[in-house]
């Protein structure tokens, strides 16, 4: 059996007759008709079947009609750019090709296939978001170096430096690209919360569905714009003094905490369920629960604090 080019359906060159020498990864000279092909019967064989042999193919059965595979396309369009020749995306529209679906198992749209060496490697059904479609292929293939980090890496990097202008504009983006995505909306918002734009943020995750809005993310968000409103006044902190009084150190700590000092505030409210338990109705224990809330069962802050309040209680 000949092995076919998978970009194009023609045979392939032997290494030594090859002049291009391209490489995955090398953009140069790679355009739209060499990393994503439209297949039916004409084709099939020579692109996804045997092209696979030479390089892994993603094979996305589809439909026209479908309003799934219509937000789906776009995706992993921009992630065959992306991975420049990692692999080929072969189109499939399931609807004018039933033979070629039937024979593939294809029973809803959008149905995406992983192909490699003429065989099945993985699959997935429906419109996933952006970054799960990543995480997925990650397992399989390898992004070029040159392809630098996604549109989300980035704008977790910009929340990270303090950056929310560009953190708002990538995030509008991913809403934009991926619209039932929540997660990205919750992080819009935690955006917003950090700019003190507590209403906006309320609003984007009061319009959420239950189980995103009632999420750990989702919670952690209203719980830091709590924190924020209900956080005691620089004035009234200046006014403790020296101070160092069960009080104090709870102003203290909100305090902290209405400014994003999360360490800060959780040392403080530990040394104070250390030595006053009781204090404002157990208040100290109450409002570490909120911020591991806040923070996420996973932040390390959580996990180091946690420990450290089970060790004062047990």
């Amino acid at each position: 059996m000949q092995i076919v080019d998978p970009r194009t359906g023609a045979p392939m060159e032997s290494p030594s007759s090859a002049s291009s020498g391209q490489k995955a990864g090398d953009t140069a000279a790679i355009d739209d008709a060499h990393l994503i092909v439209d297949v039916d019967m004409s084709n099939f064989q020579q692109v996804v079947l045997e092209g696979s042999m030479q390089t892994p193919v993603l094979l996305d059965c589809g439909s026209h009609n479908s309003e799934a595979s219509a937000q789906l396309a776009p995706v992993l369009e921009k992630l065959a750019r992306e991975y420049a020749g990692a692999f080929v995306l072969a189109r499939l529209d399931a609807e004018q090709n039933p033979q070629i679906a039937a024979q593939l198992g294809v029973r809803s749209v959008p149905d995406v296939k992983l192909i490699s060496q003429g065989q099945l490697y993985d699959q997935f059904q429906g419109a996933l978001p952006e970054h799960q479609i990543r995480e997925w292929l990650g397992k399989y293939l390898q992004l070029p170096e040159t392809a630098g980090p996604s549109p989300h890496e980035q704008a977790v990097e910009a929340v990270a430096t303090g950056d929310t202008a560009t953190a708002k504009a990538l995030y509008e983006q991913l809403i934009s690209e991926s619209p039932e995505h929540h997660a990205y909306r919750i992080d819009y918002a935690g955006v917003l919360t950090s700019e003190g734009q507590f209403d906006q943020a309320l609003e984007i995750l009061d319009a959420l569905p239950p189980q995103d809005r009632d999420s750990t993310p989702g919670r952690g968000v209203r719980a830091r714009i709590d924190f924020a409103r209900q956080a005691p006044a620089a004035d009234e902190v200046n006014a403790l003094g020296e101070r160092n009084d069960s009080e104090a150190q709870l102003v203290r700590a909100r305090f902290a905490l209405g400014q994003g000092r999360y360490e800060e505030a959780l040392e403080g409210l530990l040394s104070l369920m250390k030595s006053d338990r009781s204090y404002g109705d157990d208040a100290a224990r109450k409002t570490l629960l909120e911020v591991f809330d806040a923070l996420g069962k996973d932040h390390e802050l959580t996990t180091l604090y946690r420990r450290r309040m089970f060790t004062l209680l047990y």
